[in-house]
């Protein structure tokens, strides 16, 4: 991925530019007025704040107080001045305003409308909406960052291209993890296999909130997008606390927590490094991952079985010891453990052997 690719990445991500984006996303009021201006090519500056916080830099204009409607948007555009909603956007509050930002605060603007924008934007917390009169083109300011909506098709296609991508990361996902299974079942595990399903998983879930930005700006027109994204991440995020929770030196809560939270904020390239990934488990970062044994403590297995408790799982393990130990158990003891009892013994049981069943079956089809 090329550096300005990384920077759009991390731009669209930002959390600030994702309400922006709800805000003017298609199928909403707001986005009607947009395109409505835009259409009629009359330009525009609107700024969707609370009224409070910029009320000190209003000039002129007509106070209106109106309830927003797209209508009504498009012809108090076809004044001069900017038009100022109330923070919900559900009010027209002012028209053919003045905005007087500091004129000391930088700005990379030519345009008079877009420089008054990006001051605003930076001077509060408001979103600034800089319709240009020429060029169909819809810039947002949010905290001094312009971000220009682009047209729905290509928003669309880098979507669909993202979900594509997507897929064939889950794909990848699914056969690593299945290789740990077998692996786990065998007791041959290494670390360096448990870390690949956790690499696999985050990339997953990296490539998943990427195509999540392009619904937020696609509105209504990324329902069956969403729909899609929703079908290829079933169980990845469970997989990958499980993954945590089978491996990490410390089994706990709040081991768990944040181990999930430095690996989603870890730099790309640091996904990529096994023993960066080792040290966030708890090992070290020098270890030969390829020769180190590790035993799985039975989460992720154990939560693959049918209607059992993530609670009962966690008392499974911890009274027995692990994986290893689930397997080796009679009945009887597995059945002692607090929550199980005799017949979900048995339906653990069961589970566990169709999981083998499973497994014994896809080796044999690629072998």
């Amino acid at each position: 991925m090329s550096e300005g690719e990384l920077h759009e990445l991390s731009e669209r991500q930002d959390p600030r530019l994702l309400r922006a984006l709800d805000v003017v996303a298609p199928g909403g009021a707001l986005r009607e007025g947009i395109d409505s201006i835009v259409h009629a090519r009359t330009g525009g500056l609107l700024v969707v704040s609370d009224l409070d916080e910029i009320s000190h830099m209003l000039s002129g204009g007509l106070r209106l107080d109106v309830d927003y409607t797209p209508a009504m948007l498009y012809q108090v555009a076809k004044m001069d001045g900017a038009i100022v909603l109330n923070a919900e956007a559900t009010k027209i509050a002012w028209a053919n305003v003045q905005l007087m930002p500091d004129p000391t605060i930088l700005s990379s603007e030519t345009g008079t409308r877009h420089r008054t924008a990006e001051r605003v934007s930076k001077q509060t917390d408001a979103l600034v909406i800089a319709i240009s009169q020429r060029r169909d083109v819809v810039s947002l300011y949010v905290e001094g960052t312009k971000y220009k909506l682009q047209d729905i098709p290509a928003v669309l296609a880098k979507a669909n291209q993202g979900l594509a991508t997507l897929e064939k990361y889950r794909e990848r996902l699914d056969q690593v993890s299945l290789r740990l299974t077998q692996l786990e079942f065998d007791g041959r595990t290494v670390l360096h296999d448990a870390l690949a399903a956790l690499q696999r998983a985050e990339l997953v879930t990296r490539m998943a909130v990427e195509v999540e930005r392009y619904i937020v700006e696609l509105g209504t027109e990324g329902r069956l997008i969403e729909m899609q994204l929703e079908e290829t991440m079933v169980g990845v995020a469970a997989d990958k606390a499980a993954l945590v929770r089978d491996y990490a030196v410390e089994d706990s809560e709040q081991t768990l927590a944040a181990v999930l939270q430095a690996l989603s904020r870890l730099p790309h390239e640091d996904v990529l490094d096994f023993g960066r990934l080792a040290e966030l488990l708890g090992y070290d970062r020098k270890l030969n991952t390829l020769d180190f044994p590790v035993a799985p403590r039975g989460y992720r297995v154990l939560g693959h079985v049918p209607r059992i408790p993530k609670l009962v799982v966690q008392k499974i393990t911890q009274e027995l010891g692990g994986l290893e130990e689930v397997m080796q158990a009679s009945d009887d003891d597995l059945a002692a453990v607090d929550g199980v009892g005799p017949l979900r013994a048995k339906d653990i049981r069961e589970g566990l052997r169709r999981l083998q069943e499973i497994d014994l079956v896809d080796r044999y089809l690629h072998s």
